[in-house]
């Protein structure tokens, strides 16, 4: 007997209900808190601040999740990883099959879990932000709950690859964007090789960001991951100098993809800056994260100071100056023009650091440093701000304050003020078009460079980048490369 259409209209009407009610007590549901160190411990150590959520925390924070019919989360996603069906595989407690959504358009889900800016990204389009005004579906701890799921238990996952074509294709860096890419070309059957200029894979995931925020055993599941897909990495390997791209090309390398970052550290240019005792961020970190400059017995050693000053308001500034506290400063302190509400790190990032005793000199701009008769740097000379109208930034210009100087001591500065990419790529490649700002230009559909075969993404072509916006150029870049391929019949080789 078939089923009356107004049977079914009512079928459908009792559904509707059910799922507002059950809609109703998600919308109830108060956010997952984030379990972590206690301040006082883990400002003396190197391990992870955020712990991690538990089973049933996570499955309680993915009740919440609306299943709206229009997911606009996804759409604040660089790397468009599908968020409700991940999210309703952990309600289901289906959490293998959660992370094997996310591995569908994200190579490092365990990495994006805790670093990506969530809350200005995924979160800040979730439904629950943009609608009920309520805090959004804890989508990040959710990517992290899964990933670590994986990564801790005896089942992996495999990604589907495509049959090797024969096709040879380079990506130049391995960071997030060269990582990404190498995920995505691997996934459609190239040969793709990683070239890094430094002793270990990873770029800044490694040399720029500290254990306690991503530990180091998380990027190498991650890279590891990446080579049982087949992807190959040359070390100490810098294109440009150990090999040009004329000679990788004779190899057999049909398309490159730049992606070498932005390790130029800016400076202030201001009296004292060539000082002992003044590092830029990018040193201090890579000597800290990656070459074990804390250590004793360390071939670089990297002097420790007890008072010491940061000079910039980014995530890398958090690293700095949570990582100085760390090695024994007694006082740790973030020197920034601007207000707290213009800084650009993440609030987790500053919230963690003034729990740790941070100290935030806002409104303030070192204009001198000064020395001790060593030559070490000794005391700084700061002058105060103000805040006028937006810049092109979007945020308040600062305005120096006449008369306001005055000297505070400092036996250690890190300066972070921002990167710019090396030159080294734009020597070697005169025909590569380039800004005023020596970042390279690409079409921004396919991150093609002027030159066909070369395509660029990154800290390279944006100057400073979130990780995951690096890995959505990445992923554009992989594309945009296998169209190139397609284009020029290569793979029908």
């Amino acid at each position: 007997m078939e089923t009356s259409k107004s049977e079914i209209n009512k079928q459908l009407w009792r559904e509707e209900l059910r799922k507002s009610a059950k809609n109703s007590q998600r919308v109830k549901r108060e956010r997952v808190i984030m379990p972590e160190q206690a301040p006082i411990e883990r400002a003396s150590n190197n391990k992870e601040v955020n712990l991690g959520l538990n089973i049933e925390q996570a499955v309680a924070e993915a009740f919440r999740c609306l299943d709206c019919l229009d997911p606009t989360c996804i759409k604040g996603c660089p790397v468009n990883v599908d968020i409700p069906k991940f999210i309703k595989h952990i309600e289901a407690r289906q959490f293998m099959a959660a992370a094997k959504t996310i591995k569908e358009t994200n190579s490092l889900p365990a990495v994006c879990g805790r670093v990506c800016p969530q809350e200005i990204q995924c979160e800040l389009n979730c439904f629950y932000t943009q609608k009920l005004k309520k805090p959004a579906v804890a989508i990040g701890y959710l990517e992290r709950f899964a990933a670590d799921y994986e990564r801790e238990s005896d089942e992996k996952i495999n990604p589907q690859i495509n049959v090797s074509n024969g096709i040879k294709m380079a990506i130049v860096g391995s960071g997030p964007a060269g990582l990404a890419a190498a995920g995505d070309l691997i996934k459609h059957g190239y040969d793709v090789t990683v070239f890094e200029a430094l002793h270990e894979i990873g770029g800044v995931l490694k040399y720029g960001i500290p254990d306690f925020r991503l530990p180091n055993t998380v990027v190498d599941f991650e890279i590891d991951n990446l080579r049982k897909m087949g992807v190959l990495f040359e070390t100490n390997f810098l294109v440009g100098k150990t090999s040009d791209f004329d000679t990788l090309r004779d190899e057999g390398y049909k398309a490159f993809f730049i992606s070498s970052g932005a390790g130029l550290p800016n400076f202030m240019n201001i009296p004292g800056e060539n000082s002992t005792g003044v590092f830029s961020a990018n040193e201090y970190l890579t000597r800290v994260n990656l070459m074990g400059a804390a250590s004793p017995h360390s071939d670089t050693p990297v002097l420790f100071g007890h008072n010491v000053a940061v000079i910039g308001g980014g995530n890398t500034a958090m690293d700095s100056v949570r990582t100085a506290k760390r090695l024994g400063a007694k006082r740790a302190m973030i020197i920034y023009r601007r207000s707290i509400d213009e800084m650009p790190a993440r609030i987790e990032e500053i919230h963690h650091a003034q729990m740790e005793g941070i100290e935030f000199m806002c409104l303030h701009n070192p204009i001198e440093y000064l020395t001790d008769e060593n030559g070490r740097v000794n005391r700084m000379k700061v002058q105060k701000m103000k805040l006028e109208k937006p810049d092109e930034s979007g945020r308040r210009r600062p305005v120096a304050i006449e008369g306001s100087e005055f000297i505070i001591d400092v036996d250690m500065v890190i300066v972070s003020i921002g990167v710019s990419p090396n030159p080294l790529i734009a020597k070697v490649l005169p025909s590569l078009k380039i800004t005023a700002r020596e970042t390279i230009i690409v079409n921004p559909e396919t991150m093609q460079t002027s030159i066909p075969d070369i395509f660029a993404g990154g800290d390279i072509v944006r100057g400073g980048a979130t990780v995951i916006l690096a890995m959505g150029d990445g992923r554009l870049a992989a594309a945009g490369m296998h169209k190139y391929a397609e284009k020029y019949g290569l793979n029908s080789k």
